[in-house]
């Protein structure tokens, strides 16, 4: 879908033009992992211990993707970044920094150019909506009842469907920023399906 994407000049010529959907996958297998993986252990684990165990799942792969993303970003020659070598060491030191730490930076510290809270590292936004999650489940949402949790998917669901029909582009693109509209995009398409996945946990208890 990305590289496609590159190359096409508007939906209607984008191959796979739904392929970043993948991504609310992604949050809706989440979910339905977190509830396998926690909902029947919180009798033994702290609200420390459970963020411990997702910082070591996930932040050690956020590490060298910043990383990587910093050793090759001087080495990238492309018309999109004509300015590219022109940023300060410090500057990418910085950003590498503050996306290791999983510090979501403002469009004005952007050294992209393309509003992304993490400029070394793009797609770092869906680890940062998915710890909000991840957040939001281990303070007050394990401790819902099916029928909250439920509704709560009911709301999300339509919010989700109304961004949908209602958005400047007729998709759910964004997420990747923090500037407000591409904030309420990915918060709009965490919601639904992460806690989508998780209500399916409960109810299907497949294991």
């Amino acid at each position: 879908f990305h590289i496609l994407e590159a190359h096409a000049t508007g939906h209607l010529d984008q191959v796979i033009n739904h392929g970043y959907l993948a991504v609310d996958f992604f949050f809706l297998l989440s979910g339905f992992v977190i509830g396998f993986a926690y909902d029947d252990r919180w009798h033994q684990m702290s609200l420390r211990s459970f963020i411990r165990r997702r910082l070591i799942r996930l932040q050690p792969m956020v590490v060298m993707g910043m990383l990587v993303g910093a050793l090759f970003f001087y080495l990238q020659d492309s018309v999109l970044w004509p300015e590219i070598h022109n940023i300060p060491v410090w500057q990418v030191l910085l950003t590498l920094l503050a996306g290791m730490l999983m510090i979501p930076l403002p469009t004005t510290m952007d050294i992209r150019g393309w509003w992304e809270m993490y400029p070394l590292n793009g797609p770092a936004w869906s680890l940062f909506f998915e710890y909000l999650a991840n957040l939001m489940y281990a303070l007050f949402i394990r401790k819902w009842p099916v029928w909250a949790l439920g509704l709560l998917v009911m709301i999300s669901g339509g919010a989700l469907l109304h961004m949908a029909v209602t958005g400047k582009e007729g998709d759910l693109i964004g997420g990747w920023s923090l500037h407000p509209e591409q904030f309420r995009i990915g918060i709009t398409r965490l919601m639904f399906p992460f806690f989508a996945g998780l209500l399916l946990f409960r109810i299907s208890k497949p294991f």
